[in-house]
């Protein structure tokens, strides 16, 4: 192609793309949300021989060397526990079967760190626990027994894995259900038992699921500070942390995230790259599947691998925030609980707002230009979830900073160099960059079912696109959209890393306040606030579980 015509081609696409408000406000929207990634990647050409000479001698190898067992450990924990119970649930009859079907989500509310500021108090030396054990066993010192210490990478594990197996248990759950009935009762009728079934038909059916599910649970682990900083175990998350506080080194933790951030995306990429190595087809329709009928030992066996997870990750939780409450009501709620409960409800609902008006635009501008630079814009806003809340605080730190320089030149006389940062402005934002994607994954679900007739319609009686969307879409989604801003909103309640650096001064929320409080000690006046959270995530579990019911319910209507 000659340098003319190339120059043609590219005038006419620029010229097309100008031409349609909604392709470019729509990509400007998201590659200005997608813009820390940028910033945090673009960090790695910055030389810092020094910094990073001092960090491999000291901390780097340890952060690693953490991150990559805590990933490890809690990729074996979650999927003993997700495909397990999903299995059993799905293939297997016993007692409180449809209990557990839908109780095995509810974990999934409580955050990793408030079950590891719960557990240390109750475990720990002066806890309950070991004062009863000391005192039935007559011992006087920790030297006359032993204890497995919870503060430990160990402990970090098992309370990851207790709060993190739903991702797989829901997403196996479905692709057991939909597993074939003639594939599995050929390998029945091949003289295979139903276990041997699992392992050699079921499990490599599921295992593309499996590994999406996978995937969502090292984001998850690798986004987490208040767990590992709390326990003490040093991964790249607190490293960032330390590098940019302790050190004062912003290029450093910079970079430090943009590892963090290659590794999360290296874990998309190959979770994408293994489900198109491995495909599994079926040939026959998903039917309704005799489920195997356990009796005596083994049914007693099933419930209590499916009981274990909901006592310990939020029964058994969430009974000792109540009592905790309760015992220390007016040391936990007063004037302070108030405005925490202030501060956070009001940043929940502006993001959740915010979100879900940027969503609908997003997503309606693909359905209304879907070329692949659209898409790919967008695509790249649906990559914010998958990035620590650690990670977008640095991207988003350094851009607000170099802001403020700027404005801060255009002011004559006054000079204040934090005109936007550490403001709620910014709090949003990086909720958003985090955030956005959930809203958008929900509103694109929604849109998808609203057949393009609709659009056609409205255009021929004279309706703009603009018009279409507030007179006909929008009161299609209603539910979508309510949906989006339940999820956002419970998300924002809960998070902590993000939270941690770009909160205004002395503008607390219930998150920061367990961490402050929690970190000193003070788990009586912790109690009321977490307790809040908890209670808020389960929101949507609740709504999803809900969901869960009534599709069974309309199933069985469907097959009767």
């Amino acid at each position: 192609m000659s340098l003319p015509v190339f120059a043609h081609t590219i005038q006419r696409f620029i010229f097309k793309f100008c031409a349609q408000p909604w392709a470019w406000v729509t990509s400007t929207i998201a590659l200005l949300i997608g813009l820390p990634t940028f910033v945090v990647l673009s960090s790695l050409f910055i030389p810092q021989p020094e910094l990073w000479s001092h960090l491999g001698e000291t901390v780097l190898p340890r952060y690693l060397q953490n991150s990559l067992w805590l990933s490890l450990g809690v990729s074996v924990g979650t999927s003993l526990l997700g495909v397990s119970t999903a299995w059993l649930v799905s293939m297997c009859q016993f007692p409180g079967r449809r209990f557990f079907e839908w109780g095995l989500l509810l974990p999934l509310a409580a955050p990793a760190y408030l079950l590891a500021y719960i557990y240390t108090d109750w475990l720990e030396y002066f806890g309950p626990v070991q004062t009863t054990l000391r005192q039935w066993g007559g011992w006087e010192s920790a030297n006359d027994y032993w204890f497995p210490p919870i503060r430990s990478l160990g402990g970090a594990i098992v309370l990851f894995s207790l709060v993190l197996y739903p991702y797989i248990y829901l997403i196996t759950k479905v692709a057991f259900a939909e597993q074939g009935r003639k594939t599995l009762e050929a390998s029945r009728s091949l003289g295979r038992s139903p276990w041997q079934s699992f392992f050699a038909v079921a499990l490599p059916l599921a295992r593309p699921a499996w590994m999406a599910g996978l995937a969502l649970v090292l984001m998850e682990t690798l986004n987490d500070f208040g767990t590992v900083q709390y326990f003490g175990v040093e991964t790249f998350t607190t490293g960032i942390y330390r590098t940019w506080f302790g050190l004062g080194e912003r290029v450093g933790a910079t970079q430090l995230a943009a590892m963090l951030l290659l590794g999360i995306l290296s874990l998309l990429l190959m979770e994408r790259w293994g489900r198109r190595q491995s495909q599994y087809f079926q040939t026959d329709a998903p039917q309704s599947f005799s489920p195997h009928l356990l009796r005596g030992g083994r049914a007693l066996l099933a419930i209590v691998t499916c009981s274990l997870p909901i006592l310990l990750g939020l029964l058994l939780p969430g009974t000792l925030l109540v009592l905790l409450t309760v015992d220390n009501w007016e040391r936990s709620v007063n004037a302070k609980f108030w405005d925490l409960i202030g501060h956070s409800l009001t940043l929940a609902i502006v993001t959740g707002l915010l979100a879900v008006i940027l969503g609908l635009i997003l997503g309606y501008g693909v359905r209304l230009n879907p070329q692949r630079v659209v898409r790919g814009s967008v695509r790249l806003v649906g990559m914010g979830y998958a990035i620590p809340g650690a990670v977008i605080a640095v991207g988003l730190l350094l851009p607000v900073s170099w802001l403020d320089q700027g404005l801060d030149l255009l002011q004559k006389g006054i000079k204040n160099p934090f005109l936007l940062s550490g403001t709620a402005i910014v709090l949003v934002v990086g909720y958003l960059v985090r955030f956005l994607s959930v809203a958008l994954g929900a509103i694109e679900s929604s849109l998808a079912r609203i057949s393009p007739s609709l659009d056609q319609a409205a255009r021929s009686l004279g309706h703009n696109p603009l018009q279409t969307l507030l007179r006909v879409h929008v009161p299609l989604l209603r539910g979508g959209l309510l949906t989006a801003m339940m999820l956002v909103f419970v998300d924002v309640m809960k998070e902590l890393p993000a939270t941690i650096v770009l909160r205004p001064f002395n503008f607390d929320t219930l998150a920061i306040r367990v961490y402050q409080y929690a970190s000193d000690e003070r788990l009586a006046e912790a109690a009321a606030p977490a307790l809040t959270i908890l209670l808020v995530g389960l929101l949507p579990v609740i709504g999803l579980s809900w969901q869960i019911i009534v599709g069974q319910q309309q199933r069985s209507s469907a097959q009767g």
